[in-house]
């Protein structure tokens, strides 16, 4: 394709998405948040699939928008994980239950966050943080 004299061609910048792709992660976003959602009806099963999605693709999302999603995600399962295993270790004394309790509410907590962050296309300040 020739360029006329003193055009230039637009920008790429890492982040342009296609509208296909973009629809189509935004989709497995979508879906991700709703395997996580639906992980205490199916005991535990659909967040396993979910965090191997999450590292799977996670080469496709750097450098989108969903990629600070994926890191959300990927942080609400490891440190669910471990508010559960202390909370099931704490079963001992019990004081296990109001910790796993606290646990189920802050992961849903940051579930529902970031599902309504993706569906308002609103970017995450810092997806690193705790809530």
């Amino acid at each position: 394709m020739e360029q006329s004299q003193g055009s230039y061609p637009p920008p790429v910048y890492r982040n342009a998405l296609e509208p296909e792709r973009e629809r189509s992660l935004r989709t497995l976003t979508h879906v991700l948040y709703a395997l996580y959602a639906v992980h205490w009806l199916t005991g535990g099963l659909t967040i396993l699939i979910a965090i191997i999605i999450n590292y799977i693709k996670r080469p496709d999302v750097a450098g989108t928008p969903y990629e600070a999603h994926f890191e959300w995600q990927i942080r609400t399962f490891w440190l669910g994980l471990v508010g559960y295993a202390i909370g099931a270790l704490l079963l001992l004394v019990l004081i296990g239950i109001p910790v796993l309790w606290a646990v189920s509410i802050w992961m849903l907590y940051r579930i529902i966050k970031g599902w309504l962050y993706l569906y308002d296309n609103k970017p995450f300040a810092n997806p690193r943080g705790w809530v």
